[in-house]
């Protein structure tokens, strides 16, 4: 398996990332995902995209604007680059992020020269990311799964909005320079057809290394991501955090009703699936019945065991108010960072998901079963949450959760199984008293 990566140290240096590339190759995907990459490992990012620029003057231009020949369309699209560069340096000497992303085409020598030269005279290191692809089937599906929601084609017929975008690709192949020899004095990456070659040239800091071995781990086929927690455990029931319990006879329940929630979720035919759990026995015995049914693959990963609660391991919260009252309202205070003695906190599992992140990307359809605070960590990566919210989020017992990424965000869908279970929730601020919970399970621990 892999082993956990050190954390995403950030210095003084700043970063432009210039994603090049003619339009349906996947450039807007991208900056996304490595946005809300950074932001989860805790670097300030932000994609100043140049389009939306443009769209605040021209919001449904037609192809013909594209032409390199329609001087005023040139003036027009130049003034949209410049506005976000500007823009972008003036965040950047705020003091406000550590990468910005800059997403446009950028597609000829001149603009990348224009760009290079404005951040290096602002002190600011710049990393190109190309990516081509020449692949048609993918070139289409990008086209008309993404182009035609864009906000330049909202409102149009697909099918015409399709045949027009198609003629704005062409309008910018007449112009369109890739990145070569003539550039090697350029820190850049360039992804041909979605990462299947990946040329690397000079990458010298360490935050741009890592930068450029989470981008040429993507990939943009279609596929999606289960998630639930374990089965409710023995510990569940009488409020104890950590431990490596068993679980509980509702917990088997759940564990013989995950393979029908699986198939009531929507798997396509002929989906290869890999399960994943972490190395303790109520993940183990929740993915059984689905490994026995379904002949799936199974993985078990160290680092998605639950974050380690130290001296706390095995204690009520209630308990730990009790023992360690500082410690118990630091935590409140701030859950993300606050590590308990011994153990870890949320910044710390972060870390050690890195691994796991990484694979989940270069993967297409996985179930993972896990364990709550670990399930809000890589919750929080797909749906951008921010840090100080994570630690707080509620992740319920007996839920499977099928996240599905697209170029612009995470779908989500949600499928809870008829099995009652405790609530393992508590709220900031909040008593640390565990509840009795009925018979039925239905009452909320809050």
């Amino acid at each position: 398996m892999a082993s956990s990566l050190p954390p995403i140290q950030s210095d003084d240096s700043k970063i432009c990332v210039v994603m090049v590339g003619l339009p349906a190759r996947g450039k807007s995907l991208i900056a996304g995902k490595a946005m809300r990459y950074l932001a989860w490992v805790g670097i300030p990012a932000r994609v100043f995209n140049v389009g939306s620029y443009r769209r605040n003057n021209t919001p449904q231009p037609q192809a013909t604007f594209f032409d390199p020949h329609n001087e005023e369309g040139e003036r027009m699209r130049r003034a949209a680059a410049e506005g976000a560069l500007s823009d972008m340096l003036a965040w950047f000497q705020a003091g406000k992020g550590t990468v910005a992303i800059l997403d446009a085409t950028n597609s000829t020598k001149e603009r990348r020269k224009w760009i290079h030269e404005q951040c290096t005279a602002a002190n600011i290191e710049t990393l190109f990311v190309e990516s081509i692809c020449d692949d048609e089937d993918l070139i289409m599906t990008n086209i008309l799964e993404v182009k035609t929601t864009s906000p330049d084609y909202k409102g149009q017929d697909p099918e015409l909005a399709a045949l027009d975008f198609r003629k704005r690709i062409r309008n910018y192949e007449k112009v369109y320079e890739t990145i070569d020899d003539g550039e090697k004095k350029y820190t850049y990456v360039k992804l041909i057809n979605v990462g299947s070659t990946v040329i690397i040239n000079q990458i010298k800091d360490y935050l741009s290394s890592r930068l450029v071995y989470y981008i040429q781990n993507l990939h943009i086929k279609p596929r999606s991501i289960w998630l639930s927690r374990h089965g409710e455990s023995e510990y569940n029931l009488t409020g104890r955090i950590g431990g490596d319990s068993n679980i509980s006879e509702r917990g088997e329940a759940y564990a013989s009703a995950l393979p029908e929630l699986m198939r009531k979720s929507g798997i396509p035919e002929n989906t290869k699936i890999v399960i994943w759990t972490s190395t303790l026995r109520r993940t183990i015995q929740t993915a059984r019945h689905l490994k026995a049914e379904t002949s799936f693959e199974k993985l078990e990963w160290k680092a998605l065991d639950e974050l380690d609660s130290g001296v706390c391991d095995g204690l009520t919260y209630e308990q730990i108010a009790e023992k360690y009252p500082e410690d118990f309202a630091a935590r409140d205070e701030d859950k993300y960072n606050y590590r308990y003695r011994g153990g870890e906190s949320y910044r710390d599992v972060v870390i050690r998901l890195e691994p796991i992140i990484m694979e989940l990307e270069r993967s297409e359809n996985v179930v993972i079963v896990t364990h709550q605070a670990v399930l809000r960590c890589i919750y929080s990566y797909f749906m951008n949450v921010p840090q100080e919210k994570s630690p707080w989020m509620e992740v319920p017992l007996h839920t499977l959760i099928k996240l599905t990424p697209r170029a612009y965000g995470t779908e989500e869908q949600r499928f809870k199984a008829d099995i009652p279970a405790v609530s393992t929730w508590r709220g900031k601020g909040t008593s640390a008293k565990h509840q009795d919970f009925p018979a039925d399970g239905n009452e909320q621990q809050k």
